[in-house]
């Protein structure tokens, strides 16, 4: 029997829960969630084997119109994982006309000769009729190979979806050791679960300024705990007592939110601190971007 392996791009706006089809599949939470829009800022290489295949995934920043220079990573990003890949996703979660933001997308794809799957996810939200509408709009769009309704959260359809992955990947080897999930450092995973929590928990206007930092991750000898020590940055003065608030409960709150993922994750338990420093404009400086791990991912 031939071994096929691939890589498989899944684009779309901010917040139609490319995220949430990506754990589905891989059957663990390895990319951060939030209603917010803009959660991922990175390309991140996720890895899902079993005995006839190997995808690896690249879940993108949301495309959308940036205003910064953080912005500008993230959409260079997602643009760039576009290319060299095997088959790539597109997401939309809108059951009316594509709008301005979708229609970027498509004239993007339009262009692009790989296989191109339209998937259309939160079929659990809408009428069956509004989904076949749906379609019957996306049909136009004749270079897609299959459109395939689906609902990321709830899982429906998702196992269908992953058959037709299968089926336009190339023969190939295993890329990655068979128990590979991800090639993200356990520590770029402990920074981006604390930050969902802030993500989640946090004013509209305050997450979108935020990133986290690890300074320091040891287990201790002849225990079985982990000590994590962690810095949430944020642009505003006025931001910082919010993110700590009145007598630190929303920083607890924060931290014991992530402290449950995070022991999820590594199978042990977790005594983790957290410390609140203000970097004004971070988001527009290279050098802080860098330290924060944005706009270094090179695809394949």
């Amino acid at each position: 029997m031939s071994f096929k392996s691939g890589f498989i791009s899944i684009v779309g706006r901010p917040n139609v829960g490319k995220s949430t089809l990506l754990n589905n599949i891989l059957g663990e939470k390895m990319v951060i969630i939030s209603s917010k829009p803009q959660t991922t800022r990175n390309v991140i290489r996720c890895v899902h084997t079993t005995e006839k295949y190997q995808m690896i995934f690249l879940d993108t920043p949301g495309i959308h119109k940036p205003k910064n220079r953080l912005g500008n990573i993230m959409v260079d990003g997602a643009a760039s994982a576009m290319k060299d890949v095997d088959v790539i996703l597109f997401l939309m979660d809108d059951m009316k006309s594509p709008g301005p933001g979708d229609r970027f997308i498509l004239d993007a794809l339009k262009d692009v000769n790989i296989p191109r799957i339209l998937v259309i996810n939160k079929i659990d939200t809408v009428k069956r009729e509004d989904i076949l509408e749906k379609i019957d709009i996306m049909k136009e769009y004749e270079f897609f190979e299959e459109i395939v309704p689906i609902s990321a959260s709830t899982g429906e359809n998702v196992d269908r979806l992953v058959e037709i992955m299968e089926r336009y990947l190339p023969e190939g080897p295993m890329y990655f050791p068979e128990d590979t999930i991800t090639e993200q450092p356990e520590k770029v995973i402990v920074a981006e679960m604390i930050r969902e929590k802030a993500l989640i928990s946090l004013d509209e206007e305050i997450p979108h300024g935020i990133a986290v930092e690890i300074m320091s991750m040891k287990e201790r000898k002849n225990s079985d705990i982990m000590d994590i020590e962690a810095t949430i940055y944020t642009e505003k003065k006025s931001h910082k007592g919010i993110i700590i608030g009145k007598g630190g409960a929303m920083l607890k709150k924060i931290g014991t939110m992530a402290r449950r993922d995070i022991e999820n994750l590594l199978g042990i338990r977790v005594n983790l601190q957290l410390w609140v420093k203000v970097k004004k404009d971070w988001r527009d400086k290279d050098f802080d971007l860098k330290s924060f791990g944005y706009g270094q991912d090179k695809n394949r």
